[in-house]
């Protein structure tokens, strides 16, 4: 079993920056793949980012070049560094760890952005 518990949401103005982190308890392997996710209000969740191994990297083509995602196999945690943030990226944040046909979910971190 694996639990999830992000950080780092906020309020922020258009063009700041926000650095989202999803620790992971229990046991993480080095194939899982793990990401983030948002939803936005009246939206269906959507892949934000996602990285195995922390080589192979799959972003949003509306986060591409704004947002970056890594991994620390050591300390179970991913991170989702976004900068030039915008309003239409205001959503709430949901860390996820896909292990095979398992899916595991974080309870979420709002993200808000002012104009």
């Amino acid at each position: 079993q694996v639990q999830l518990v992000e950080s780092g949401g906020g309020l922020v103005q258009a063009g700041g920056s926000l650095r989202l982190s999803c620790a992971a308890s229990g046991k993480i392997f080095s194939m899982d793949v793990m990401g983030w996710y948002r939803q936005a209000p009246g939206k269906q969740r959507e892949l934000v980012a996602s990285v195995v191994t922390g080589l192979t990297t799959t972003y949003a083509d509306s986060v591409k070049g704004r947002f970056t995602i890594s991994r620390d196999n050591a300390k179970n945690t991913v991170y989702l560094q976004m900068n030039s943030l915008e309003p239409e990226d205001t959503a709430v944040y949901y860390c996820n760890v896909t292990r095979g046909w398992n899916n595991y979910w974080g309870q979420g971190t709002q993200v808000t952005v002012s104009s």
